[in-house]
């Protein structure tokens, strides 16, 4: 019985947190900062969702694996690279690549 628990825990935690809902951003790059927002839908290890912000709007894919979240946003403005690290279920921090002109770093909060 133990072993089970021990089990279905370690299983829960491999497949990290749902982040599913409502997020703001905090984007900061040398070309200046800026606050897009975002609505993930998550199901397992796979995110998608859309994206509001300077680009425009988008849709997005990626990951969520532990606590390493990864996706890119697809917009008429090119495509913007998305990759960060859970701080608990309602922060990520990471790094951010917009469409090929220049990169920065971002926070973001559940709403």
């Amino acid at each position: 019985m133990k072993t089970l628990i021990v089990f279905l825990l370690s299983a829960m935690m491999a497949l990290g947190a749902d982040i599913s809902g409502k997020w703001m951003f905090e984007v900061t790059t040398d070309q200046g900062s800026g606050t897009p927002s975002f609505e993930f839908k998550q199901a397992g290890d796979k995110l998608a969702g859309t994206y509001k912000g300077a680009f425009g709007e988008g849709k997005l894919e990626g990951s969520v694996k532990g606590d390493a979240v990864q996706f890119t946003v697809t917009t008429d403005n090119g495509k913007i690279v998305y990759t960060g690290t859970l701080d608990g279920a309602t922060k990520i921090k990471g790094k951010v690549d917009l469409a090929g002109i220049g990169t920065g770093t971002f926070t973001g909060t559940k709403q």
